[in-house]
């Protein structure tokens, strides 16, 4: 018997579904893949990128790991990068966290993680090291631990605007915004955190007051 023979029948029963309200929805998709969208967020199964922004697949290119993290040194989120934006020449990516993460909380745990987890949270395990002295006064631990969430979010668009790749996109002219994001799963709601980074707003004294406001959140 071939396991897991529930999930080829919801498989079947929505791709009748979906061809019985639209007939030719298989057929755009295998002939478009232009998204404008990438979606740069966590691991974690009860955040479904397109389903929280209402959009149909096709519409918006996804790259996800624990923690949702932009690592210099991870081939992976790299090429999906770089697949995003020189040959799919996104217009805007979201880098996603959500409250209640897994990964960040562990990371705030004053214990060593087994390998290779411990070594791909390292990051946030910093962010939190080095803004103690703004942790350790609030004693509610759901106020830290989403907290911590947020400025990950924030270091991550930081991180992300200095990758060489999203630095040639914008030398050459390209349309290309980074925004940073939070969800939560409380509630189904996302927030923006108001760190948006794109040449135009850079070019403005808003948009450097908006970027620098986020920046000044996190200390690393």
């Amino acid at each position: 018997m071939k396991l897991l023979q529930n999930l080829f029948k919801n498989n079947e029963a929505w791709a009748s579904h979906t061809l019985a309200e639209d007939p030719g929805f298989f057929d755009r998709l295998v002939h478009q893949h232009a998204p404008q969208f990438f979606w740069i967020g966590c691991s974690d199964s009860r955040v479904p990128a397109t389903q929280i922004v209402g959009l149909p697949p096709g519409e918006v290119f996804v790259h996800r790991n624990v923690a949702n993290l932009v690592a210099h040194l991870d081939l992976n989120s790299q090429s999906a990068l770089q697949y995003a934006t020189d040959s799919l020449g996104v217009k805007h990516i979201m880098i996603v966290g959500h409250y209640g993460c897994g990964g960040v909380r562990a990371a705030m745990q004053d214990v060593a993680l087994p390998q290779p987890l411990g070594h791909w949270l390292e990051p946030v395990r910093q962010i939190y090291q080095s803004n103690r002295a703004r942790f350790d006064p609030i004693e509610d631990e759901q106020t830290r631990w989403d907290l911590l969430c947020e400025l990950n979010v924030i270091a991550q668009v930081a991180t992300c605007r200095q990758m060489p790749i999203v630095q040639n996109a914008w030398e050459r002219g390209q349309a290309l915004a980074i925004h940073g994001w939070i969800y939560s799963v409380r509630d189904g709601r996302l927030r923006d955190l108001n760190v948006t980074i794109s040449p135009e707003l850079e070019n403005t004294k808003g948009g450097r007051s908006r970027i620098s406001t986020g920046a000044a959140l996190i200390d690393q």
